[in-house]
């Protein structure tokens, strides 16, 4: 099977699933992102197996961090968030490892900062009043356009590399598609919703697009550190989770924090 059919048939197995768990929300969407960031983060932790990660705590602190997020938004969030901490100061205290305290507890952490918050902004996102659904499917839906975007000119005519040292297969024409078709899709998404202005649906597409690379170059900038191509092979020719939500883990945050600036949140 080529690359293009293995990512054609995920998606469309996957995404219906995916916006019609984001649909009903509550308890569903919950589960959705524990099961994401559960997968994530036992990837991230395979990557960086060398550095010693403490799984258990970074287990346990993305669970608390996302149920705070859905039981009492983002102070709860962050409340759980910080259990990882201590859970990870607390094992590392009876583990035996060579590695030293800051790699250990510091690659224990970041997988839950990272992987934990970014999904506890997109239960943050579904939990805003009245437009909460709208939100979610906005960001969704134009971080998977930009991608798409981002990959078929790339492919098709992209020259100047984006971040060569990063990703060498990125391209700022690839880069400049998908900004555009991203903030195109978050105009005719909220246009004449009662939700954002015009003004404030460009920012807000802006916003989604810088942070959407920024999350898929995140995620290169760590798998090139830790010498891998992919985060798994769960997902086929789209790879493992992370390849797949590396850039909704960052829009996510931004598009919360843009919402939350214009009075929405």
């Amino acid at each position: 099977m080529t690359q293009f059919l293995s990512r054609l048939l995920v998606t469309i197995v996957a995404l219906p699933v995916v916006l019609y768990l984001v649909w009903l929300g509550g308890w569903w969407i919950l589960a959705l992102a524990l099961v994401a960031a559960l997968i994530g983060l036992h990837e991230l932790y395979v990557m960086a197996r060398g550095l010693r990660p403490l799984v258990l705590a970074g287990y346990a602190g993305a669970i608390a961090t996302l149920l705070g997020a859905e039981l009492g938004g983002a102070a709860w969030m962050m409340g759980g968030f910080t259990l990882t901490l201590f859970l990870a100061f607390v094992l590392y205290g009876i583990a035996e490892t060579r590695q030293t305290a800051t790699i250990t507890i510091g690659s224990t952490v970041l997988g839950v900062a990272w992987i934990a918050l970014g999904l506890g902004h997109v239960l943050l996102l579904r939990g805003l009043p009245e437009h909460g659904r709208l939100a979610v499917f906005t960001v969704l839906i134009a971080v998977f356009a930009d991608d798409t975007a981002a990959y078929g000119v790339g492919r098709l005519i992209g020259r100047r590399k984006l971040a060569p040292t990063l990703s060498p297969g990125k391209t700022w024409e690839g880069f400049l598609a998908g900004s555009a078709v991203a903030v195109a899709v978050v105009f005719f998404a909220l246009y004449e919703q009662d939700f954002l202005s015009i003004p404030e649906s460009l920012v807000l597409g802006g916003a989604i697009a810088l942070a959407g690379a920024a999350g898929d170059l995140f995620e290169s900038a760590l798998k090139r550190d830790l010498q891998v191509k992919d985060s798994g092979r769960l997902l086929g020719a789209h790879g493992g989770m992370l390849d797949r939500i590396d850039a909704h883990l960052f829009a996510a945050v931004a598009a919360f924090y843009v919402s939350l600036a214009f009075g929405y949140a």
